[in-house]
């Protein structure tokens, strides 16, 4: 199965190579679902492509809006200039637009976007008859129905689903709260995680707010658990799915490279299915209480838990250079002399790693207590081999 991570920027798209997508999924500057990440211009497009082919890598394009007539507007040269960027596919969820694409550009790969709604095969047959490559069915749907789905279509089109992340409580992430309450549409990229606020239940005809209670923060009752599917990969393998998808245009470099390594690890232990140790792994970046979401029926209902993210771990450094037993570092948070970090590397075979930070020097050789400025370059004493790109994190307190 591919996995296929988020990348936010270029930073983030480098990184998910790094420690073991087979794919990464990213957004132009128009037309995609995140407006407020980074983000790419079509220089950066194309020079991710290239980076990615030369390792055997795919680069898929999100063009998800759910548009309006205007929205077609500068479409064509868009598209023209993903094609001559040499991208593997875009994600696309309009009817219109698919069907603009077939029509206009025939070699353009379409994957079939979960906020397509995809639930049952006669939707599934509709978009293969109209060419697709590959549909990511709709969050909404258990694992026999995508293993039925999957399997009247083998051949024809590709199945994709979701296997880690935030989830929309909206259906398949098709949702006007955003748009309603603060004027940004989350259908043309603006959310605002309005499920994500506070919320109240009161009386009709009293003013007054009735509290309906659930932690000592209040009540969320609009948001989600995150999705975590680690210990099921053999099942969805099962079904017939081809691609697993992680979340997280939006998240840091460091949630990425952690869970783009998890999961790595995981694919590479089938058909071994991962243990808990995968689970605590996943803990240490940021995420709510996690869920399987809508796959195994009524046995984990998937919202109104968790109100905050919390995270076990914090990202610290990245490794710029190790030989001859001492490491170079790039500070990315607070580290002082006597700090044990954690590795986060392809290499390891295993978690946990650790070593603790000894005799810190700056770029001029002085020796220091501490790293406390932002990317700051330092080197220190480490027994074991790193490699350039690796991560480094410790334990919050």
């Amino acid at each position: 199965m591919e996995l296929l991570s988020p990348a936010g920027n270029y930073e983030k798209f480098l990184t998910a190579l790094h420690f073991g997508a087979d794919a990464v999924y990213l957004a132009g500057q128009a037309f995609g679902l995140r407006a407020f990440a980074g983000n790419f211009s079509m220089q950066e497009i194309a020079s991710a492509c290239q980076e990615a082919h030369s390792r055997g890598k795919k680069i898929y394009v999100t063009v998800k809006i759910v548009a309006k007539d205007e929205d077609f507007e500068g479409l064509s040269e868009y598209l023209q200039g993903l094609q001559k960027a040499g991208v593997d596919a875009v994600i696309v969820s309009d009817v219109g637009i698919i069907s603009f694409i077939r029509k206009n550009f025939p070699n353009l790969d379409v994957h079939v976007s979960t906020q397509a709604n995809v639930t049952n095969l006669a939707s599934a047959q509709f978009f293969a008859d109209m060419g697709v490559k590959r549909i990511v069915l709709a969050r909404e749907l258990n694992i026999n129905q995508i293993a039925n789905i999957a399997k009247a279509l083998e051949g024809r089109v590709e199945i994709e689903c979701f296997v880690h992340g935030a989830m929309c409580i909206s259906y398949s992430g098709r949702c006007l709260l955003s748009n309603y309450l603060a004027g940004r549409d989350a259908n043309h990229g603006e959310c605002v995680q309005a499920c994500r606020w506070k919320y109240f239940v009161r009386e009709q005809s009293r003013e007054d707010e009735l509290e309906v209670e659930e932690d000592e923060r209040g009540t969320y009752f609009l948001n989600s658990k995150d999705l975590c599917m680690i210990r099921h990969l053999r099942e969805l393998q099962d079904a017939g799915v081809k691609s697993l998808k992680i979340e997280g245009r939006m998240k840091s470099s460091y949630y990425v490279a952690c869970v783009t390594n998890a999961y790595r690890k995981a694919l590479d232990m089938l058909p071994q299915q991962a243990g808990e140790e995968f689970v605590r792994e996943l803990e240490k970046t940021s995420h709510r209480r996690f869920t399987t979401g809508f796959y195994f029926g009524e046995q984990d209902k998937e919202f109104r838990q968790s109100s905050t993210p919390v995270q076990t771990h914090e990202f610290v450094g990245v490794v710029k250079n190790c030989q001859n037993g001492v490491a170079t570092i790039e500070q990315r948070n607070f580290l002082q002399n006597s700090d044990e970090v954690e590795v986060l590397s392809t290499d390891e075979a295993v978690f946990n790693k650790t070593f603790k930070i000894t005799d810190m020097k700056n770029e001029e050789g002085e020796s220091i207590q501490k790293a406390n400025v932002a990317k700051m370059i330092f080197t220190c004493p480490c027994p074991l081999q790193l490699n350039e790109g690796d991560f480094l994190r410790k334990r919050i307190d």
